[in-house]
């Protein structure tokens, strides 16, 4: 009798427990503007083991359309087995700036040719020379193989700066989620090596692996169970746990000064939401020159999924604003309003 008394016990704080988090759900639901909100909300899919990762790799594995009148290249770093693809338009200039972009997906998930609708936009509004980089994934691949594919980009553009008509001195490296985590990583690395990069922008970056140990933060689309997974195939082992490898977690990093301007964006419902303002408030206190967009009602990727909500369009239109700051103007980003 005291087995089954204590059988449903459990049960029963199982089932408080889940009807916690329901409620909790609900809540934040509520905070998200009618126009973004999406049936998956409702109905988390969290990525805890490998086969919900292929599952959801499958669904992410398509390519998006190259926009009419740009240029898409593939092109194989030396060395390595990793792809570059590049944008241009032909209203690109001579000596223009290049932008490094490094797509989103928890460093286990995504593809770069998924991007090539906003890598190719970005190339067509703003004149650049874009790479897109499709860095190896984890558990596959773990810590610094993905990295080390994203810096290589970073070093062959100032290898061929000259043959591409790229101006070294505007070069802004840049991502979502993981990918954003990829490029404050690479832009520390950057500083570290004296190699020259104008600018960091970071699309609600995924920066600390010690966040995955929270149960307080919201949780919409990616989930605290994705998170620790994630960060588990990419570093090789349980978030949380000592990590001296440097460029390994961007918010570990002790010393931020020196390093490039930066802009973060991030929502207030999303995971990544605390740690991306202690990372602006950090790289401020440095001395480093960070902008911060912190969207109302946002939850992770609501840019990507609801992108014709005007809150969305313009977050979307806040980053070409900066964007075009830095390269067409030439403007430090200190003076952006």
């Amino acid at each position: 009798m005291a087995g089954r008394a204590l059988g449903l016990a459990g049960a029963t704080a199982l089932a408080g427990a889940g009807a916690a988090r329901l409620r909790r759900r609900r809540q934040l639901i509520g905070q998200v503007p009618q126009q973004m909100r999406r049936a998956g909300l409702h109905v988390p899919m969290p990525i805890t083991n490998r086969v919900v990762l292929e599952q959801v790799r499958a669904r992410r594995q398509g390519a998006s359309e190259v926009i009419d009148g740009v240029t898409c290249q593939a092109v194989t770093l030396p060395g390595t087995d990793a792809t570059l693809w590049t944008y241009e338009h032909p209203s690109r200039s001579d000596a223009s700036g290049a932008l490094i972009w490094l797509h989103g997906g928890g460093f286990i998930s995504g593809s770069a040719p998924a991007s090539h609708d906003f890598c190719s936009q970005l190339a067509a509004d703003l004149g650049l020379f874009v790479v897109n980089v499709d860095y190896r994934l984890a558990p596959e691949h773990p810590f610094p193989a993905g990295f080390d594919d994203c810096f290589d980009a970073l070093l062959w553009i100032h290898a061929h700066a000259h043959e591409l008509g790229i101006n070294p001195d505007r070069i802004v490296v840049a991502g979502s989620s993981a990918g954003a985590g990829l490029a404050a990583a690479v832009a520390q690395r950057a500083h570290d090596e004296g190699l020259e990069l104008a600018f960091q922008l970071l699309v609600y970056p995924m920066l600390d692996d010690r966040s995955a140990l929270r149960r307080d933060l919201p949780s919409l689309t990616w989930s605290a169970a994705s998170n620790r997974y994630a960060w588990k195939s990419y570093l090789g082992h349980p978030a949380g746990e000592p990590e001296e490898r440097a460029y390994a977690v961007p918010a570990r990093r002790k010393d931020l000064s020196g390093l490039a301007p930066a802009w973060i964006g991030i929502g207030d419902l999303d995971l990544f939401h605390e740690e991306a303002l202690d990372y602006a408030d950090r790289l401020r206190a440095s001395g480093v020159t960070c902008l911060t967009r912190e969207e109302q009602g946002m939850y992770h990727g609501a840019d990507a999924a609801r992108p014709d909500a005007p809150q969305m369009k313009a977050f979307r239109a806040e980053i070409l604003q900066i964007l075009q700051t830095i390269f067409d103007q030439g403007q430090a980003i200190s003076s952006v309003d």
